[in-house]
């Protein structure tokens, strides 16, 4: 019985020791692990594709924006006519003007709630178009790298290990 005993104090000393062996191994592997971060949002905002994106959405949504301010100009010089006129017109007539303008507004409105969404979903389609190449172009930085993690958006960054800088030099070369 004092055998068995002693035999699993030694059985369990031998497992200890090769864990404590092991240990300094497992250390070695973590500290080796290359780390990287990247600024998406400076990708989005500095990159060749995302300044011919801002330009594409621009061309595209400048004239309805400027269609809704040209109304929204007229709207507000009608309900100044009628805050003028009102105290010379009969009450049926302005009653009648301001539900016009009333309805005037809720129109433009209606159409800014719908300018507001389609620029959105264009940026959102825009921007996925350039999360996919950045995507591309990142794992290929770490690949040829040999970065095992890539960060976005770290609370701080060493300037070593942010490859920022190096994404959008890529993203401007590729096409």
């Amino acid at each position: 019985m004092k055998l068995y005993h002693s035999s699993k104090w030694i059985l369990l000393s031998l497992i200890a020791l090769a864990s404590v062996a092991c240990l300094p191994q497992a250390f070695a592997q973590e500290v080796g692990t290359k780390v990287a971060v990247v600024n998406s949002e400076k990708v989005f905002n500095e990159s060749n594709l995302a300044k011919a994106m801002q330009t594409r959405l621009q061309n595209e949504f400048t004239k309805r924006q400027n269609d809704l301010r040209d109304s929204a100009q007229k709207i507000k010089s009608a309900a100044e006519k009628l805050d003028r006129d009102a105290a010379v017109m009969s009450e049926a007539d302005r009653i009648r003007r301001q539900r016009e303008l009333a309805d005037q507004d809720r129109e433009l409105q209606r159409k800014q709630r719908e300018f507001t969404e389609d620029l959105n979903q264009r940026t959102f389609e825009e921007r996925a178009k350039i999360a996919e190449k950045a995507n591309q172009v990142l794992k290929q930085i770490a690949e040829q790298r040999k970065i095992d993690v890539i960060v976005q958006e770290a609370a701080y960054v060493s300037p070593k290990s942010d490859i920022t800088d190096d994404v959008i030099k890529a993203l401007n070369n590729s096409k």
